[in-house]
C-alpha cells in the first residue's frame, strides 16, 4: 500500500500487529491516529526511508493488527499498554533504540512511550496533539463543539458502536472530510481513504476506537494527572508540528504545553487541517528529515 514498503506480522504483547517497513540506516517508528492506520503515512514514507529503516506498524484495533475486547478500566487500549506493543515490536525485531514519529492517537502512544521507556528513544516527533490531561483541561463550549467526538467515542457500550454501526463509512468520511482544511476527501490518496472505510466496516474495529477514546477519558488521562503531579519529564528532544487549523491551535499555547512536558522542545507550524501528512506532506517531511538526521 506504500511504495517500496513491505508488510509482515509480529506477536507481541498479546496482539499481532501488521508492520510495514522499507529502508536502511536508524530506525524510525511510525504512529498513526484515529481514524486512520498505516496508509495516511503514503506520502512522507518514501522519502523517511531515504534515510532511516523505517517502521510503520498499525496500532492495535487499526488496519490489519489485532482488535482485541476490551476490559472494563480500559487497560487494554491504554496508551500504556500501546507503547508496551511498540516496545515488543523492537524487541522483536531486535531493535533496542529508535526515534519514533506519532500523530494524533499514535503521537499520545508516542510520548506515553517516551516517558514509560525512555532508554529506548532517540528523538521523538509529535504531530498535532497537546498531552491527552492538558487537552481535557483545556475544554470549552468552542472545542468541546470541534472535539465532540472524545465524549461521544468514550461513552458507554455500546451506544457510539450502535450508532456508528447505521452507517459507518458515512460517519468516517464525515470525520475525515470535516477534519481537513479544505473540507474535502479529495486530499487522501484513494487506496488510503478504501483502507480508512475498510476498518470502519468492520464491527471490532469500530469497538477497538471506542474504547481508544474511553480509554483516553478514563486512564490515559490519570496516568498523565501522575506525571504531571511527580514531575516527570520527557528527556528526549522532542519536535512538535502543530496545523494552525487543527485541534491544538484551539487549545491555548499549543507548543507552551509540550514545554511543560518535555526537557527540549522545538515547534513548528503548517498550514494544514489535522491531517499534515497527507495536506501537507511536504512540510512534515521538512519538518522531521533534519530533526531526526540530527539525532
Amino acid at each position: 500500500m506504500i511504495d517500496g514498503f513491505s508488510q509482515s506480522f509480529v506477536q507481541t504483547n498479546g496482539v499481532r500487529l501488521s508492520v510495514h517497513r522499507a529502508g536502511k540506516g536508524a530506525p524510525l517508528i511510525l504512529l498513526h491516529g484515529y481514524p486512520q492506520n498505516h496508509a495516511c503515512w503514503s506520502r512522507v514514507a518514501p522519502a523517511l526511508a531515504a534515510q532511516f529503516d523505517v517502521i510503520i506498524p498499525d496500532l492495535r484495533g487499526y488496519g490489519d493488527s489485532d482488535a482485541p475486547v476490551d476490559d472494563a478500566e480500559h487497560t487494554t487500549y491504554s496508551k500504556r499498554t500501546m507503547a508496551r506493543d511498540i516496545a515488543g515490536l523492537m524487541d522483536a525485531l531486535g531493535i533496542g533504540r529508535a526515534h519514533i514519529l506519532g500523530h494524533d492517537r499514535g503521537g499520545r502512544v508516542a510520548y506515553r512511550f517516551a516517558l514509560d521507556h525512555p532508554d529506548r528513544l532517540r528523538r521523538l516527533g509529535i504531530i498535532e496533539i497537546v498531552p491527552t490531561g492538558t487537552f481535557w483541561a483545556a475544554w470549552d463550549a468552542k472545542l468541546a463543539m470541534k472535539a465532540y467526538h472524545w465524549t461521544f467515542l468514550a461513552q458507554p457500550v455500546p451506544l457510539p458502536e450502535k450508532l456508528i454501526a447505521a452507517d459507518p463509512v458515512g460517519y468516517i468520511d464525515w470525520t475525515l472530510r470535516s477534519w481537513t482544511l479544505e473540507k474535502s476527501l479529495d486530499v487522501f490518496p484513494k487506496h488510503a481513504l478504501e483502507a480508512y472505510r475498510a476498518q470502519a466496516r468492520d464491527p471490532a474495529r469500530i469497538h477497538a476506537m471506542c474504547a481508544d477514546y474511553r480509554a483516553g477519558a478514563t486512564i490515559d488521562r490519570a496516568i498523565d494527572e501522575a506525571d504531571m503531579e511527580a514531575r516527570r519529564k520527557i528527556t528526549a528532544p522532542l519536535m512538535y508540528l502543530w496545523a494552525e487549523r487543527g485541534f491544538p491551535a484551539h487549545s491555548g499555547d499549543a507548543a507552551g504545553h509540550w514545554r511543560d512536558w518535555a526537557e527540549q522542545v522545538q515547534d513548528r507550524s503548517c498550514v494544514s487541517g489535522h491531517f499534515a501528512m497527507e495536506e501537507a506532506p511536504e512540510d512534515v517531511i521538512a519538518t522531521f528529515l533534519p530533526f531526526f538526521k540530527a539525532g
